[in-house]
């Protein structure tokens, strides 16, 4: 199987695809205002890096590097259901600690939610650990986290 990552465009057909099975995976469980995912226009302001999954020509994944002041945050992953455990979210974090590295930001962080399973062991399998909220999550209202699970990874 081959497996690349590359810069994508949020707004393809195939990253609409996969943005809506995020959506729709992500909107069981958690209302509207636990939902922090950014949306396509935010995906394509310049300190967001975006990427796209192909596996053997599909697009199987998707997700992005938001870069902040000291870290880079992972935004609007996902990968389709049949390839987890393949490589294909390994392969897009790697990814993203590149950019990250490249743009000297040390950490990596992300936010999820609670319902989660398979993500949650997923990132702690990778090295990351959990931490209380950062950056933009420290001026929500404390409902709108009371969901969220935060956790950073040293690069």
């Amino acid at each position: 199987m081959s497996l690349t990552i590359e810069p994508g465009d949020p707004r393809s057909a195939e990253a609409g695809l996969l943005l809506q099975k995020l959506d729709e995976a992500l909107s069981r469980g958690y209302s509207p205002d636990q939902q922090h995912g950014l949306s396509v226009e935010a995906l394509e302001e310049p300190h967001v890096h975006f990427f796209l999954a192909h596996q053997d020509g599909r697009a199987v994944g998707c997700g992005a590097v938001a870069l902040f002041a000291g870290f880079g945050e992972i935004k609007r992953m996902f990968a389709e259901a049949d390839t987890r455990r393949s490589g294909v979210g390994k392969a897009l974090v790697a990814r993203f600690e590149d950019v990250a590295r490249r743009h000297e930001r040390p950490l990596l962080r992300l936010e999820t939610g609670i319902y989660q399973h398979e993500a949650l062991k997923f990132y702690e399998r990778l090295g990351f650990t959990r931490r209380p909220a950062f950056g933009a999550y420290l001026d929500l209202p404390p409902h709108t986290i009371e969901t969220s699970i935060f956790f950073e990874k040293a690069l």
